[in-house]
């Protein structure tokens, strides 16, 4: 399928999602929006894929927010439509059977650090910055970043970001937590490659288990996420890679897995 707003490369076992507006610093507007829910579905049922790394295009910019020129237009009732639009598109996201690494190139403003946010790992450039500023701009975060921020950085240091639309940059959303790693820029996607190959080289279903576990199990109750987690163990105990990764580890070798 063809992509006006963003693009989709597989290598190997590898997907590779480009947020592709770099003019408007790949704002996210509703066709954009609409784009990344159907590469989503695509991925989602494409099982030679093992791994997804989400980036923007350029050097300036993972993705700078929503498209204001479109926001300032909107009605209550679309406004509505389009929350509802980016935060069906991020959830798809947050729940693709892979594991999703962002690569986060430059601004992860808005719209921008919520999609960010919806990774399960996120790697920034030293040049990128963070920030949810809708309040500057007389809204609200509307694609989920009210929700996912405080579960990531604390209730405390998320209320100072959304209540104030600070900026920070990239040392300081490490130091809180918002992001896994930081590299420079020139050494970003080959950084995002090599952890995308660490994942590669576990076993594939475990490593989709171990996600599933994760995502469901955060909005559980503790009794019911060890509940399921239990349920997860033993469908990870059933496969051919559970075989071969405990006899591949008795006989003091490198396992071969085949997502069985």
């Amino acid at each position: 399928m063809e992509y006006a707003n963003l693009m989709l490369e597989q290598n190997g076992a590898i997907a590779t999602v480009t947020i592709n507006r770099p003019k408007a610093l790949n704002a996210l507007n509703p066709d954009t929006l609409t784009e990344l829910s159907a590469v989503l579905d695509e991925i989602a049922g494409n099982s030679s894929v093992k791994v997804v790394i989400v980036t923007g295009s350029g050097k300036k910019a993972f993705v700078a927010g929503a498209d204001i020129a479109q926001l300032k237009e909107f009605n209550t009732l679309e406004g509505r439509r389009f929350g509802q639009l980016g935060q069906l598109a991020f959830r798809k996201l947050e729940l693709l059977p892979q594991p999703v690494i962002a690569a986060i190139n430059g601004f992860a403003l808005g719209g921008g650090c919520e999609l960010a946010m919806a990774c399960d790992i996120r790697l920034a450039s030293e040049t990128a910055k963070f920030g949810q500023p809708e309040v500057t701009l007389g809204v609200t975060a509307g694609f989920g970043g009210t929700q996912r921020l405080p579960r990531l950085v604390g209730t405390n240091r998320a209320c100072e970001l959304l209540f104030t639309g600070e900026l920070i940059d990239a040392q300081e959303a490490y130091r809180i937590g918002l992001v896994n790693h930081v590299y420079p820029l020139d050494n970003l996607m080959e950084e995002a490659l090599k952890l995308a190959n660490k994942i590669l080289a576990c076993a594939p279903v475990a490593v989709q288990l171990s996600k599933s576990a994760v995502q469901r199990g955060i909005n559980m109750d503790l009794d019911s996420a060890i509940a399921y987690e239990a349920e997860v163990f033993g469908l990870a105990i059933s496969t051919q890679d559970k075989n071969e990764g405990t006899t591949a580890f008795l006989e003091r070798r490198k396992p071969v897995f085949e997502g069985r």
